[in-house]
């Protein structure tokens, strides 16, 4: 058994055991308040029924895929494709499971400190941090030790992680942003009623859909991006073989290994940074994760290489990953003037904002895309891409990984957010003192900017990711070069730039038709049951939480389904240059349309706050309504269409890598007609 495999079983272990006892010390506070506990019982209750409703739909889906996967190439392909999709159900169940208990916990928190109630919130986010990185290089390890690091059979956990994350990511955000368009635009708008008012009967909902679609979803989505960048990077390095061994197969497990240590003194650091500013706590512990993961990978590269070229790269990954993270931050936060611009554009109504904000979007994907670019040359040539293009590509699969090698606090930062979120509504609906709800209201305010931090890793990373599977594929079928001449190609180059536009329509679609039902039912409760608004009658949650999960689930099948049938049926279809154009057509219009979704959702969503603020009039003028009407449009472009680009994009490619034998052997059945 070699040793850097064993080492990866040890240090996923070791992150399951971490985040083990982080859930232990959450769920040891007791609940005092019997109205905080209520509240978050519906939350919960919603939470779990969504996604064991969820599982039996992918439960299906995963057979079957197994048993196609099984017959056209390998029993042991499908063996880690069951695998991979498991432990990325797992990921996402076990990382909401301690957020719905941790939420409330945080606001019992809140109580007496801001900085106790970062702990609670921040330590509920980790145990989803270590559990994604934890099951990551878990699996990979014990299956390549398994499969002699066969990475034809190993490609398959990634398919199972990317599939579920696309389902878990489109389901989750369908169902999160029915609720919160439905909660905003007749509780918000209508009603005139603030923001987690217990009287709106899709408050609820709302709640449960921070969980499932920025905890569950999220988790599931990086998971994938943490297996996907390792899996890319074994792949090429399999190829390249720098030495007489397998240090270039080794390399990419050894980094993510420092990662993962990293990410739990980084998660400590935060534990002890004294003081009341969670954005100081939260930037140290991430910055010294950052630091120990260079210092590791530095002295790695040098001991299983004997230079610092690998070392470069994956550093190259790093700082394209924070500056497209500071980029989005720009972008996005109400502190600097995109945001403002938007919010001045409010004073005109709501057709002038939602113009502001596309713009804004737009202009967004200029820095993000260069600096992409220059991170991929960069890579390429410190590697060795000059003399030898396999190794120089290697280069980049490995500034993906580096890019994703501190996963572990990255999603903890990230998952953190809606657990303050959810703390300040349970706040807001128990009733709670002012000072309560300013405390949560400011750790909410952090996880705004970190969670638009965390997209822009994620966009970074899906980018370099699906272009290193790429490579990977390119190797496989014997591609050398893609001829936008041949008419093939091209025509696989449009219909794959069209993907990403379907895709985005299919999910958007979808959260209009759901916020519509959504609409009408707190309409229809608050016509029919006057008390509601008197506090004398309570709402029925229960039924706007069965709306957005009926939603969600109806509409989450056939956006995935075709992700996996169109890369496959052009392969099949008209061959390998064909697929191969498609992935390039894909992964370039899907990056931008990631970035623009993204960010102009997020300025959006800040420049609301910031006239919630006080400017423009504050809450209730006719600027702040022309704000949550730009907060509305925004939502699903930022919680659903555009975080599933990124998976969209990877999941496309790594089902051409696993179908490339099938596509290489049976593929072109239409142009060999004309032969």
């Amino acid at each position: 058994m070699n040793n850097y495999l064993l080492t990866s079983v040890i240090t996923g272990l070791l992150a399951l055991v971490f985040a083990f006892l982080l859930r232990k010390s959450i769920v040891k506070r007791e609940i005092k308040n019997e109205k905080m506990k209520e509240i978050s019982g519906y939350i919960e209750e919603g939470a779990m029924a969504f996604l064991r409703r969820e599982y039996k739909y992918l439960a299906v889906f995963i057979v079957v895929v197994a048993i196609a996967i099984g017959v056209f190439i390998h029993i042991q392909t499908a063996i880690c494709f069951v695998v991979g999709a498991l432990f990325s159900i797992l990921a996402g169940f076990f990382g909401m499971k301690v957020a719905v208990k941790a939420n409330v916990r945080t606001t019992q928190a809140a109580e007496k400190s801001i900085k106790e109630a970062l702990t609670v919130a921040f330590s509920g986010g980790s145990v989803m941090g270590m559990c994604v990185v934890g099951l990551g290089i878990l699996g990979l390890g014990i299956l390549s030790i398994i499969f002699d690091l066969d990475v034809t059979y190993i490609t398959g956990f990634g398919l199972g992680a990317s599939s579920i994350a696309l389902f878990a990511r489109v389901g989750g955000g369908i169902y999160t942003k029915a609720a919160d368009v439905g909660a905003d635009l007749v509780g918000k708008v209508e009603a005139g009623i603030p923001e987690d008012d217990p009287r709106n009967p899709a408050v609820i909902a709302d709640n449960v859909g921070d969980n499932v679609g920025d905890v569950a979803g999220m988790g599931a989505d990086l998971f994938e991006s943490y297996v996907g960048s390792i899996i890319s990077a074994i792949t090429l390095g399999s190829v390249v073989n720098l030495t007489s061994g397998k240090e270039a197969v080794f390399f990419p497990i050894v980094v993510s290994c420092v990662g993962i240590i990293a990410s739990i003194l980084g998660v400590l650091m935060v534990r002890v940074v004294k003081g009341d500013n969670p954005q100081r706590a939260l930037n140290i512990g991430t910055y010294i994760a950052g630091i120990l993961m260079i210092i590791g990978t530095g002295i790695f590269s040098k001991i299983m290489f004997g230079d610092y070229k690998a070392f470069g790269a994956v550093i190259v990954g790093i700082i394209v990953g924070l500056s497209i993270g500071k980029i989005t931050e720009i972008y996005t936060s109400a502190d600097y003037k995109y945001v403002k611009e938007i919010a001045s554009q409010t004073q005109t109504g709501p057709a002038t904002t939602i113009i502001s904000g596309l713009s804004v979007g737009m202009k967004s994907t200029v820095p993000p895309i260069l600096l992409i670019s220059v991170g991929i040359l960069v890579a390429y040539y410190i590697v060795g891409g000059q003399s030898h293009a396999t190794l120089g590509l290697y280069g980049i699969a490995l500034s993906a990984v580096g890019m994703l090698s501190t996963t572990g606090i990255t999603v903890a930062v990230d998952a953190y957010g809606p657990i303050a979120d959810n703390a300040g509504g349970i706040a807001e609906m128990a009733g709670l003192p002012e000072n309560v709800r300013e405390i949560t209201d400011k750790l909410d305010s952090v996880g705004n900017t970190t969670a638009a931090i965390a997209k822009g890793f994620a966009i970074g990373s899906a980018a370099l990711t699906a272009l290193a599977l790429f490579a990977s594929y390119a190797e496989t079928v014997k591609l050398q070069t893609i001829d936008l001449l041949n008419p093939l190609t091209l025509i696989g180059f449009l219909i794959g730039s069209m993907v990403p536009f379907m895709f985005a329509a299919l999910a958007m679609e979808a959260v209009g038709k759901a916020a519509n039902q959504m609409v009408e039912e707190v309409r229809r409760q608050f016509r029919e049951n006057p008390g509601i608004m008197e506090r004398t009658v309570k709402p029925d949650y229960k039924r706007c939480v069965d709306i957005s999960t009926q939603a969600a689930l109806r509409q989450m099948l056939l956006p995935g389904v075709l992700a996996i049938i169109i890369p496959i049926g052009m392969g099949l279809l008209f061959g390998t240059e064909a697929l191969a154009g498609v992935i390039a057509g894909a992964v370039g219009t899907g990056v931008l349309m990631a970035v623009m979704m993204a960010n102009a959702g997020g300025a959006w969503d800040n420049a609301k706050k910031y006239i919630e603020s006080g400017v423009y009039g504050g809450k209730g003028s006719s600027a702040h309504k022309a704000g949550v009407v730009g907060d509305t449009v925004g939502d699903p472009f930022k919680d659903t269409a555009g975080p599933a680009m990124n998976i969209l994009i990877k999941l496309m490619t790594i089902v051409s890598l696993v179908f490339a034998s099938v596509i290489a052997t049976y593929g072109g059945i239409i142009t060999n007609l004309f032969k």
